[in-house]
């Protein structure tokens, strides 16, 4: 592990936040994940690297756990605090140059939005739709750096986004085309039954990537 120097931490929520840190040449391929440890502790956790490729700095975002060893630990950080980084890892790496077709839908629910959020910043001028699931409005982090026509907001308790329901509720309404690329970030039931809609609409599996958070 290296340690890196925090630049700030960026509070979206009450409960959720991002870490900006060093860069220190670190490489990695957006859709990766590193493992963040606060020096002289035992635990460590993983976190989807939440900043893009060419940025000269590292983020994540954070969601604090109640009761979680560290994610209350990184939260009270401040700016100048050291972190320790080791990675990267994952195989949720993406380039869209080796897809045949430009096409692309990204799927998430609550801090499973981090992958995605690299994806765009690493290749702005990308084709996709992206479904984003959180209970309530405040929980839709920075939705502003996707582009507006781009993002569908499902809101499963509150009011105000694009749609009301869960991701799954939403997805089974939509056309989607057998060809497109289709990404899935969040927790595994998620996972499972929307990977259950896109094979119902004909989507092959080879088609379809996953990352669970737990």
């Amino acid at each position: 592990m290296r340690k890196h120097k925090i630049i700030s931490i960026r509070n979206l929520t009450d409960s959720t936040f991002v870490i900006r840190f060093e860069r220190l040449k670190f490489q990695f391929q957006t859709g990766q994940f590193v493992m963040l440890k606060i020096p002289c502790s035992l635990e460590k956790r993983e976190y989807s690297v939440y900043s893009g490729e060419n940025d000269d700095f590292l983020e994540v975002l954070v969601r604090e756990v109640e009761g979680g060893k560290v994610s209350g630990k990184l939260k009270k950080l401040k700016p100048g605090a050291e972190i320790e980084v080791e990675g990267p890892f994952g195989f949720f790496k993406f380039n869209p140059e080796k897809f045949a077709l430009q096409k692309f839908l990204f799927v998430a629910t609550g801090t499973g939005i981090s992958p995605f959020h690299s994806f765009v910043h690493t290749f702005p001028e990308l084709d996709y739709q992206l479904v984003h699931g959180v209970r309530l409005m405040e929980e839709a982090c920075e939705h502003t750096d996707f582009q507006k026509e781009k993002i569908t907001l499902c809101l499963s308790g509150d009011e105000g986004g694009d749609f009301y329901g869960r991701v799954t509720d939403y997805l089974i309404t939509q056309k989607i085309d057998r060809e497109t690329n289709c990404f899935l970030c969040g927790n595994s039931e998620m996972i499972y039954e929307v990977f259950d809609i896109l094979t119902g609409k004909g989507i092959p599996v080879s088609n379809i990537y996953s990352e669970v958070y737990f």
